[in-house]
């Protein structure tokens, strides 16, 4: 492990073992004196400091299955902390966080079960945990954690379904999906219905996200207003595809509203960001580059080199930098790649990464990660003193293992 500024052994680790084109050279003529506005006005917006990341302490837990782990998600119910997985042996294992102990596996899929989410829709109106999985079957299947029990099945898609996200507004009524058959689909989970097909995409769409949630649009119950027919007016979906482009869409149109060009290989992963950095996109890649790009002005503002394979996934980072002069929530990303690390960067400079950590050999590939909010464990990575939360950091792995750092 790698630490910039004081260096410290990590000392815990709590870690669920579960399931084991070619370049094309695409060149984007920018102006560097408008990149360096860009990044300026940024910076001014947003006050960064540079900092780095607190250490993490360790706990160990296994659970031992080995195959290939593809997505995690997390959710907390009736006071319970529950993770989910996704994986190649066509499975969907439950974790309660609590106890250490799995909880459940969801049977059903005939191919590899590429990502999972926990569903908000039922979660606020239903009192309910269900899962909903995307899988090379070409289905988006939904799971009551207590009852084992099967509960949608949407079909639509005519190729492998990979990423899947529910919408920010109306309570995550609305979800989407990427496909191997080149579209990504809107549906309402309430009718089981295919609302909208998103054409223009040339290859696999691998990744898909919708736009934060907009605060002057809610009620009390966190639902949108009926603005629009879906009453998703002013939101917009994002696309990462193996046509190495990054597309924005108006959810009410379909209409392609951006294309992003820059990367020379197929997008992994794409991600908005949220408060002051809503008008951002996050985007990591097969060519191991990680990117930062402005919807307002169509642009790259940064570049993040470091990574030797290819990048998987992509997060805006809530862990707390330990300069003081920064304050509580940091402007950081990081990035989880093929060469068995996660590396947390500054986005107002890409000149080297803040923090590094290595998995072990057990792992051989970051897959998925994702942050967690764990009550308090008495560790030092604190949104604030008086939430009553820990952030920790959970990340997947082709191997199987599936780690939680905090």
């Amino acid at each position: 492990m790698n630490i910039l500024g004081d260096e410290k052994q990590a000392s815990t680790q709590l870690t669920l073992v579960s399931h084991s084109l070619p370049f094309r050279k695409l060149i984007v003529l920018i102006l560097e004196e408008d990149i360096k506005t860009i990044i300026e006005h940024w910076i001014r917006i947003l006050g960064i400091k540079l900092g780095w990341i607190n250490d993490f302490d360790k706990l160990v837990i296994n659970y031992d299955i080995l195959q290939c782990v593809n997505n995690i998600d997390y959710s907390i119910l009736d006071s319970c902390q529950f993770i989910c997985s996704g994986s190649d042996d066509k499975t969907i294992r439950v974790w309660n966080i609590d106890t250490n102990k799995q909880i459940q596996l969801l049977k059903g899929h005939s191919g590899y079960v590429n990502s999972v989410k926990f569903s908000l829709n039922y979660h606020f109106n239903y009192h309910r945990n269900v899962i909903c999985s995307s899988s090379y079957d070409k289905t988006i299947r939904f799971w009551d954690v207590k009852y084992n029990q099967q509960l949608q099945i949407f079909n639509g898609h005519t190729s492998h379904v990979f990423g899947i996200e529910f919408s920010s507004f109306n309570g995550g009524r609305y979800l989407c999906s990427g496909s191997g058959d080149n579209t990504m689909r809107l549906w309402d989970v309430e009718t089981s219905k295919s609302l909208h097909v998103f054409n223009g995409h040339t290859h696999n769409v691998f990744c898909v996200d919708f736009s934060p949630l907009q605060n002057n649009n809610i009620n009390k119950d966190n639902k949108n207003n009926s603005i629009g027919i879906i009453g998703g007016n002013g939101y917009t979906i994002c696309s990462g595809s193996f046509d190495d482009t990054i597309c924005i869409w108006d959810i009410e149109t379909t209409k392609q509203l951006i294309i992003f060009k820059g990367h020379e290989h197929w997008i992994r992963s794409v991600k908005y960001g949220s408060n002051e950095l809503g008008n951002t996109i996050l985007s990591g890649s097969q060519d191991t580059s990680v990117r930062l790009w402005d919807i307002r002005s169509g642009e790259r503002i940064q570049i993040f080199n470091g990574h030797t394979r290819n990048v998987n996934i992509v997060e805006y980072s809530q862990f707390a930098v330990k300069n003081s002069e920064v304050g509580g929530s940091s402007n950081v990303i990081c990035s989880g790649s093929g060469d068995n690390t996660i590396r947390f960067w500054d986005i107002r400079s890409s000149k080297k990464e803040l923090y590094r950590i290595k998995g072990s050999n057990k792992d051989d590939e970051i897959l998925c990660l994702k942050f967690l909010l764990f009550k308090n464990r008495e560790n030092k990575n604190k949104i604030n003193d008086n939430c009553g939360y820990d952030i920790n950091m959970c990340h997947g792995s082709f191997k199987g293992p599936i780690h939680i750092w905090g």
